[in-house]
């Protein structure tokens, strides 16, 4: 029975603590139901050991089949020069949903044109870029279908270019 009144008492200490500093850093009144919910629903994530958790459930590497239409539309998206051999598709989301979010990386390259009437060659190479793309997917009979449409770049960073 103490037991049970100290669990409930500690509870009781916590929440209160939890609320209070939520209080302090954000200068707003807390929003009680959400922040017990939140909670009640990482601890259920946990103990159901992955799978309802995005924290340890790990991200699912998918082949894209219609990769050509995929690269084609990052190309018109970008206004780079996509290598479909990089071309990959992860997710963290169930596969057995008719349609599921997927993020799509790739490698992009710029030809960069310098110069105009001159005599002498200049080689220089190529800019590459890492793009990272989210998008719509479907599974048809275990072959992943990317919603074209879809398409959205989220990132696209410059892994090598030259300076000059």
């Amino acid at each position: 029975m103490k037991f049970i009144l100290f669990l409930i008492f500690f509870a009781v200490f916590f929440e209160a603590g939890l609320i209070s500093s939520y209080t302090i850093v954000t200068s707003q009144s807390p929003d009680v139901g959400k922040l017990i919910g939140m909670q009640i629903e990482e601890i259920t994530s946990f103990l159901s050991f992955g799978s309802a958790s995005k924290i340890l459930n790990p991200q699912t590497n998918l082949n894209i089949t219609n990769y050509e239409e995929v690269a084609s539309t990052l190309t018109n998206k970008t206004g780079l020069d996509i290598n479909v051999q990089t071309l990959a598709a992860q997710t963290s989301a169930s596969t057995k949903q008719t349609i599921f979010p997927v993020n799509i990386t790739a490698m992009g390259y710029q030809n960069l044109i310098t110069g105009g009437n001159t005599t002498a060659i200049v080689i220089t190479a190529n800019q590459t870029y890492s793009i990272t793309a989210s998008a719509n997917a479907t599974l048809n009979s275990g072959e992943l279908v990317v919603d074209v449409n879809s398409i959205k770049i989220t990132s696209s960073s410059i892994l090598y270019g030259n300076t000059t």
